[in-house]
């Protein structure tokens, strides 16, 4: 019996330590949440708040870079241990606080940004995450629960978002009643733009077309969702206004709806479809119903009818008795065809297969089928043909969209860092070659060297290691050297521009675009040319 004394005391003592380190356990995963919800706070404001953007960017985290996967490995190796050795999980709780590496808390071109739906988000987050240690204390695994609780922070931080979606949707009630009230009394002409891309460069185009007759307001920037538009409205819509342009963007089905139930447009504009935002969408014909959308309250409806999928659209549409305008950069028998003269920046509009005007110069980057699509929506709105035929030689540039400058050390830049699909990509280094070619060399100098700047193209779903391999190709074949920004597309890259010869282009890696500009400014000289093609937010690896 005096033997079974000190035996018991030490079982005592055993049990209180380990329940120490339990608690050990619990606090440290519980301040190492605290860092990581920062970064996947961040990354979740960076993609619209949109369910699932966390955890999808968390698996291309912790793929990226050599020692993230071992690292994650450890994290779950210790969450394990820690079933039996709950001091264990503070490996866990280290991991979770330090990784995944590469994607950094403050943020170097998407800092985080406490606006008033973060900040909400944020106590959602806070509070989920707080459940689900607290049901650990209570229950008795809390430290299981606390280690789960760390590791699932992009998971906890997704389910923070689905829960404040219908609330944001609430606060948001508001300025949408206020903007539609304010649209019912100026009751301006709705001119709505959507389109996988060139809904802004459309919009512009509109504006710059319409201006001289009729007083236009268009959304700024890419003000182009509900709270967005909403803003728009109730900021720049000025009484007077005789047409609004409104771009209407969408992630998924039934948001265009939602737009035109409280912004109806009186003419619809379609500028393309394509491989955008494919990791939602899933295809190509669901981007056409979400997209068509936008033609329901309309009467007049502007389609860009190269798109077989678009030109079906349009016949139906005419079915449903609506004024249907064919644009078109290939046919001169559409309502409205631009046809770019060769590979240069000139180009010829025509209206019914008659001339409105012959090789007129327009700035780099502009679209044939995007101009073809604005010259409708001008010609609907009563702009003489005449004026738009005198509009197009000032027609001004579109920012950051194959915008062309020269820069004091005489390297010529493109900058089409807002561009990110595959036809915009191949008119960019189709670009690059008419830019390049026009720098006449000496006759004792060698040409100039043909550089390309990008991360590649995302959000292609299932074609994006295919299309970026395409891309990489197309750069090998256009030009004579590579600098691939980050490690998001780098094996599709190197896949496409392995299939030229070797040697044909040479190829340099480096994390972030701050590095790739100054590895331009170190190498390129006077007569050099160089597309800096897409750009990505640091919210990507």
């Amino acid at each position: 019996m005096s033997a079974l004394v000190p035996a018991l005391g030490d079982a005592v003592d055993s049990s209180r330590w380990h329940h120490g380190l339990a608690w050990v356990t619990v606090a440290l995963c519980g301040a190492a949440v605290l860092p990581a919800g920062l970064r996947w706070l961040r990354v979740a404001q960076r993609e619209h708040y949109l369910a699932g953007a966390a955890t999808r960017f968390a698996t291309r985290w912790w793929r990226v870079l050599p020692v993230n996967p071992a690292l994650l490995m450890v994290a779950i190796v210790a969450a394990a241990a820690s079933l039996w050795w709950p001091i264990a999980g503070v490996g866990t709780a280290l991991v979770v606080a330090a990784g995944p590496l590469g994607l950094s808390l403050k943020g170097r071109t998407s800092a985080l940004a406490w606006t008033r739906r973060l900040r909400t988000l944020a106590v959602v987050w806070l509070v989920l995450e707080s459940a689900i240690v607290v049901t650990g204390v209570i229950t008795g695994p809390a430290t299981l629960l606390a280690v789960v609780a760390a590791l699932a922070v992009p998971l906890v931080v997704d389910l923070a978002c689905l829960v404040t979606a219908p609330l944001e949707l609430r606060f948001s009630a508001h300025f949408v009643d206020a903007a539609a009230a304010r649209l019912a009394r100026v009751a301006p002409t709705v001119v709505a733009i959507t389109g996988s891309y060139g809904k802004t460069s459309t919009k512009g185009h509109v504006a710059h077309l319409v201006r001289p007759s009729r007083t236009v307001v268009a959304t700024p920037a890419s003000f182009n969702n509900r709270a967005g538009l909403a803003r728009a409205v109730n900021e720049h819509l000025a009484d007077g206004t005789e047409v609004f342009v409104a771009e209407m963007g969408t992630y998924g089905p039934g948001e265009i709806a939602d737009l035109c139930q409280w912004c109806p447009p009186d003419i619809a504009v379609i500028t393309a479809i394509g491989p955008v935002h494919l990791e939602r969408f899933g295809s190509e014909d669901r981007i056409v119903e979400a997209k068509s959308e936008i033609l329901v309250a309309a009467d007049d409806v502007v389609l860009q009818v190269d798109d077989p999928r678009l030109a079906d659209l349009a016949d139906r549409a005419r079915e449903q008795g609506k004024r249907v305008h064919r644009c078109s950069a290939t046919d001169r028998s559409a309502d409205v065809c631009v046809l770019r003269s060769g590979d240069s920046t000139r180009v010829s509009v025509y209206l019914h297969a008659t001339t409105l005007v012959e090789d007129v110069e327009v700035p780099t980057g502009v679209q044939p089928s995007n101009l073809a699509c604005a010259i409708a929506v001008a010609l609907v709105l009563d702009v003489d043909p005449s004026v738009i035929g005198a509009r197009l030689a000032d027609l001004p540039s579109v920012d950051h969209r194959l915008q062309a400058a020269r820069a004091p050390s005489g390297v010529m830049i493109l900058d089409d860092t807002y561009n990110a699909n595959p036809a915009g990509a191949a008119e960019a280094l189709a670009a690059l070659g008419v830019t390049a070619a026009s720098l006449d060399p000496t006759a004792d100098s060698a040409p100039g060297r043909r550089v390309v700047v990008t991360p590649g193209m995302v959000e292609l779903g299932t074609r994006q290691f295919d299309e970026n391999r395409r891309f990489g190709a197309a750069i090998a074949a256009q030009a004579d050297h590579l600098v691939l920004v980050g490690t998001t597309n780098r094996r599709a890259l190197l896949a496409g521009i392995a299939m030229v010869p070797e040697g044909a282009v040479g190829v340099t890696t480096v994390r972030h675009r701050v590095e790739a500009v100054e590895w331009v400014r170190a190498h390129l000289t006077s007569g050099d040319t160089v597309l800096y093609e897409n750009d990505l937010p640091d919210h990507y690896p």
